[in-house]
């Protein structure tokens, strides 16, 4: 497994320049966290310690999980019993548990393509074979699956397809279910950033739908909190509920209760409902400020994809070919600008990637609108100098 994973080379955030506008995907602004809401419930917290620190359930603080147990009826219209509900350290933990638990050396797993890079790395580093089915307006191509066979797993982002945005219709999310209970399969639902839906009403989640118990939904507070909580969830089938909780406690026990607590506090209260909605507000500001940007600016050569909701865009370049996309990265670096292209998201070797055109995905929650302008007009610039000097 050392050997897999030492193969990967996996990407590292390189520091960025002095004055370098980043349009990467994943940061929040630190002016949105809910500092003050957070200190306060921090504080409680601590005056509440108990005379006794022991260990917590490797399923997490019982308090932060009947409060999602709530959130989660609410929001998303899921009916599951606290102990299904599992607290990890962010999605990828997740991911990681999935893939050590579900997945034996030469299993084949189904994978979006394009899809999220990082699934794609934990499955692969337990010996997964990946087979890749291709993603279109409506998310994955799931009619393509029967033909494919039987899988161990199906990773899918449904809500807003990584990094495509489509959304999943309700025929397709049936056809995957199908699909499983077929082939006895487990499925991951990554509903990675549902509170940011835009011009898309909600659609019943994989797990809503799934009468077999083959569905592990996964969720995380890092597009709405922080990424450095290190807060995210999953509710598990019942079937799988005791193997993931003893793994738990093998791996870490369980994470860090203070935050646990707090985030339980924010959801009793109402307010972390409330910092959703005025943030929701603040990310459709960004993104409107980025459409109009592109139009602005780049207009005819580009097509935006996936402006329903997220906190990402897809942005194509007409005239260029995938090939094209490392130059113009180049391009917009010396400009003073980070995009990145969307060649890596599409799995090696998978047939039709290199025929299609230059592609970037551009994340903006950590942007003020003046940044998001800027560097769009920085982007141009960088386009227009490349194609001089083609």
């Amino acid at each position: 497994m050392g050997d897999r994973i030492a193969a990967m080379a996996l990407a590292s955030a390189a520091p960025g320049l002095s004055g370098e506008i980043d349009f990467v995907y994943g940061p929040l602004a630190g002016s949105d966290f809910p500092t003050v809401a957070w200190i306060k419930a921090l504080r409680a917290v601590e005056r509440q310690r108990r005379p006794r620190l022991e260990y917590e359930d490797p399923r997490g603080h019982l308090a932060l999980r009947r409060a999602l147990q709530t959130h989660l009826g609410q929001t998303r219209g899921m009916a599951c019993s606290v102990d299904q509900i599992m607290i990890v350290s962010g999605s990828q933990q997740a991911l990681d548990l999935c893939a050590r638990l579900l997945i034996d050396p030469g299993d084949r797993v189904m994978v979006e393509n394009p899809g999220y890079r990082m699934a794609r790395h934990a499955f692969e580093a337990q010996g997964a074979v990946l087979q890749c089915v291709d993603v279109d307006d409506h998310g994955m191509m799931t009619a393509q699956l029967a033909a494919l066979g039987r899988a161990q797993l199906a990773y899918v982002t449904p809500t807003h397809q990584f990094p495509l945005g489509a959304f999943l219709p309700i025929g397709r999310r049936r056809e995957l279910l199908a699909w499983a209970q077929r082939s006895r399969a487990w499925i991951i639902e990554d509903d990675y950033d549902s509170e940011y839906r835009y011009t898309v009403r909600p659609e019943a989640t994989l797990q809503s739908l799934d009468t077999q118990g083959c569905v592990i939904y996964v969720g995380t507070f890092s597009k709405t909190l922080s990424p450095q909580l290190r807060l995210g969830y999953m509710v598990l089938p019942p079937a799988l509920m005791d193997t993931f909780a003893a793994a738990r406690r093998l791996m870490d026990r369980h994470g860090a209760t203070s935050a646990q607590q707090a985030l339980a506090r924010l959801l009793e209260e109402g307010s972390y409902t409330r910092h959703v909605r005025r943030i929701r507000r603040a990310q459709q500001a960004r993104q409107r400020a980025l459409v109009d940007a592109l139009e602005r600016h780049l207009g005819e050569r580009v097509e935006v994809q996936g402006a329903a909701s997220g906190l990402h865009l897809v942005v194509w370049f007409k005239a260029l070919p995938a090939s094209a996309e490392p130059a113009l990265a180049d391009a917009a670096r010396q400009h003073g600008v980070r995009v990145y292209p969307l060649g890596p998201l599409f799995h090696p070797g998978a047939p039709g990637a290199a025929e299609r055109r230059a592609g970037f995905v551009l994340g903006y929650a950590a942007l003020t609108l003046e940044a998001i302008e800027t560097g769009i007009r920085r982007l141009a610039q960088a386009l227009t100098a490349l194609e001089r000097r083609a």
